[in-house]
């Protein structure tokens, strides 16, 4: 499997401004020859592919026009178009529902906050003796190493984030690896109030930490506003706008690690529910679902399932997790939000409704998990349904297709 590594690199000033040509070069290969498709689309002219695209690309460094572009590794350009190509191969398999939809590629500006280039390894890169990055037409970069890397690196992307951080992301191939055998298996129940319920009980309070930086994010933006559109005060004024975001950012992403780090050790087995996030957004809690970030999780939890040689299983988002009871199965309807507790109308089970959600995710799952950790309490079983008469309409069936998530 392939891994990535993300370090923190301290350009020089010399070496910022190489970088910065790197990314404008790498920018401009890209909108020419999106520009030339799109010249040969509206002409009704055949698809130009990649390789007539790199002699377009070697031919425009010899013009006075664009004569600059050989200033930077003829790598970087190269890599240019594959992103392109990229780009194109996930706009049409999009229209033929190989994977979810998304828009035709669109122009880089110059204006992004985020840029990056990519140097593979024909590029001449090098790590040196002294654990500096050697970038070609760049120099020997200051680089932190938070941890070694695994095994010789295939690619590496610097780049720059909205707050000006540096950083180089290594590729890296790895075998996967076991942990030891464990009999321990555990649904999780992805919520707002608790970040995540476990099915032998356990709630996690959801740390919040965008609604915790809220009062920061304000003061920062409304300083930005106040500022002249073009200034050098409104410049600085972004930065650390972005730099706050960041922060948040950076919270958010080490919780989550920590978080599934520890599930994927303790348990043998992981079931999550493929939750619409797309569908949350759109409604009064998009900012607490944006916040809480289900779906960072859940990919970090698929990824270490497979490094550590754990099951991961997702099941449908249709599952009535909240409306089954965990005990004996029976389906009690659906519960208004506020209705944190219920009572099973069959067997009279008292559940609790996140906890009772994590089970039935594990037992969705096929997962062998006791019901004993939904705090169940034993309460006087009524008549049957069949005889009081309470028994719900049926429900039609919702079919909706999943769509994965891929694993670096």
């Amino acid at each position: 499997m392939q891994l990535r590594y993300s370090f923190r690199v301290y350009p020089s000033a010399g070496q910022r401004i190489a970088l910065a040509r790197a990314f404008g070069c790498a920018r401009v290969a890209f909108n020419d020859a999106l520009q030339a498709r799109e010249t040969a689309r509206a002409a009704g002219l055949p698809f130009i592919g990649p390789g007539e695209l790199s002699k377009q690309l070697t031919a425009s460094k010899k013009t006075p026009e664009r004569a600059w572009l050989a200033e930077v590794s003829s790598v970087v350009l190269q890599q240019s178009l594959t992103d392109l190509d990229t780009a194109y191969k996930n706009y049409f398999d999009g229209l033929k529902g190989k994977r979810p939809k998304m828009g035709p590629p669109r122009f880089k500006s110059r204006k992004d906050t985020r840029q990056s280039v990519r140097f593979t390894a024909n590029a001449g890169w090098k790590i040196t003796t002294g654990g500096k990055l050697r970038l070609p037409k760049v120099g020997d970069v200051p680089l932190r190493w938070s941890r070694s890397l695994p095994s010789t690196p295939s690619t590496v992307t610097v780049l720059k984030d909205s707050a000006g951080r540096y950083f180089a992301s290594f590729v890296v191939a790895t075998e996967p690896g076991t942990l030891p055998a464990t009999d321990s298996v555990v649904g999780v129940d992805l919520g707002l109030t608790h970040f995540a319920i476990l099915s032998d009980g356990t709630k996690i309070d959801s740390p919040r930490f965008l609604r915790r930086a809220e009062k920061k994010l304000k003061k920062a933006q409304q300083d930005l506003s106040r500022k002249a559109k073009g200034s050098k005060n409104r410049a600085k004024a972004r930065v650390k706008v972005a730099c706050a975001h960041a922060r948040t950012a950076d919270a958010r992403r080490e919780f989550h690690h920590q978080l599934s780090t520890k599930l994927i050790r303790e348990n043998q087995a992981v079931a999550v529910e493929d939750l619409a996030v797309k569908g949350f957004a759109r409604t009064r809690v998009a900012t607490s679902v944006h916040d809480a970030g289900w779906s960072a999780f859940t990919t970090m939890l698929e990824y270490k399932a497979v490094k550590y040689g754990r099951t991961f299983i997702r099941i449908a988002r249709f599952e009535p997790t909240s409306q089954v009871c965990s005990q004996c199965g029976v389906k009690d309807g659906p519960k208004p939000l506020h209705v944190r507790t219920w009572t099973c109308r069959a067997c009279g089970a008292h559940l609790d409704r996140d906890i009772n959600a994590a089970v039935n995710v594990a037992k969705a799952a096929g997962l062998a998990v006791s019901a004993c950790g939904a705090r169940v309490r034993p309460g006087l079983v009524p008549a049957q349904r069949e005889e009081t008469g309470t028994h719900p309409k049926p429900q039609p069936a919702t079919t909706s297709r999943q769509t994965g998530i891929s694993v670096l």
